[in-house]
């Protein structure tokens, strides 16, 4: 069976070709192709036809394929329907902004969370993805829009600390120097907040951004419209949450769906400040997205206004997250259920 060759991490790509008695110096031009997004062996051109032919005996590129691109008419925004080898399907975006382009990916086909207000969880789950198959969607939007991604969201299909092991390898061969050597400092990863992956994150002290979904000030709320709240509940999540901040001096971004008439009043706003006190933190306020089947309506402006000026009051920051490709459902989850439920709604 061929090893997954673009998961391997640059020391272990040397120790396979020095098994098969190859320099050091042609791992390395090895992994650099396989970094700068080549789909085959073949297109390795100072790698000799010997060399190609027993890596393709031994090894497989992973690559991403594009099944369906959705453009947005007021922002550009760009949303993707990847394709894998064995069928499976997982979107990711492409957005512009004046810094340079940040690509959203997914990490999981599907996901196990369930939260209610998800179009992802609403589909289940299939199975995780591998290190290469993050990489691949990244360097599969580089290609197709001619572009050098600079930012890196793990917020798109999936839990990302419920694949765990693939998604820390991802991180590591992303940021590393021979590879796309996108720094941490340039990704942010969203959790849902399974404690004793954020505690084991932290001390690895990685330097990325960790964005935790919290969506409600109290576990009645929490538990109601994330089932993960009902194992790790809001006090355990912000004590680990304090720990991360604290261990890596690195703020957390509270990612908070507004949702009418749910988790929107003042009363929430307060609670929630009170809360969030003493952690290095900033508040993400996020209209929610409609998704069919969930009954959930975006927040008023009017709420939302009063909404962060109790938090701001209480000296807790926090913005509006910018809505980008409304037009094309960018909130990752839509397009591929519209596509594997045989719907054409999009």
């Amino acid at each position: 069976m061929p090893e997954d060759i673009k998961s391997m991490y640059e020391h272990e790509l040397k120790e396979k070709f020095a098994e098969m008695g190859e320099p050091a110096y042609r791992a390395s031009q090895v992994y650099k192709w396989l970094h700068s997004g080549v789909k085959s062996f073949d297109e390795m051109t100072n790698i000799s036809k010997k060399l190609r032919e027993s890596l393709m005996e031994k090894y497989y590129i992973s690559n991403a394929a594009i099944e369906k691109k959705l453009v947005s008419s007021y922002d550009d925004t760009r949303k993707y329907l990847f394709s894998f080898s064995d069928g499976e399907m997982v979107e990711s975006v492409l957005m512009k902004y004046h810094h340079g382009y940040t690509s959203c990916i997914s990490t999981q086909v599907g996901c196990k969370m369930g939260c209610t207000f998800c179009a992802t969880g609403q589909s289940g789950f299939s199975r995780n993805l591998t290190a290469s198959e993050m990489l691949s969607q990244i360097q599969a939007e580089q290609e197709d829009n001619d572009i050098r991604i600079s930012n890196i969201v793990l917020m798109g299909m999936g839990e990302p600390l419920d694949n765990f092991d693939n998604v820390i390898r991802f991180l590591k061969l992303v940021s590393s120097e021979n590879g796309m050597n996108i720094g941490m400092r340039h990704i942010s990863l969203s959790t849902c907040g399974i404690v004793p992956r954020i505690y084991e994150l932290a001390d690895m002290k990685l330097q990325l951004t960790l964005s935790v979904s919290l969506h409600a000030p109290n576990d009645q709320i929490r538990s109601r419209t994330m089932p993960v709240n009902r194992k790790y509940n809001i006090s355990e999540l912000l004590k680990a949450c304090k720990y991360y901040s604290d261990t890596t001096s690195r703020r957390i971004s509270f990612e908070y769906a507004m949702i009418d008439g749910v988790n929107d009043s003042e009363a929430c706003a307060a609670e929630l400040a009170k809360r969030l006190k003493g952690i290095l933190s900033h508040v993400n306020l996020i209209p929610v997205n409609t998704v069919s089947g969930t009954g959930y309506e975006k927040s008023k402006k009017e709420s939302i206004r009063k909404f962060i000026a109790v938090l701001e009051k209480s000296g807790i920051t926090a913005t509006v997250r910018r809505t980008l490709g409304s037009d094309i459902n960018a909130s990752c989850g839509q397009l591929r259920r519209s596509v594997t439920d045989g719907s054409k709604k999009e």
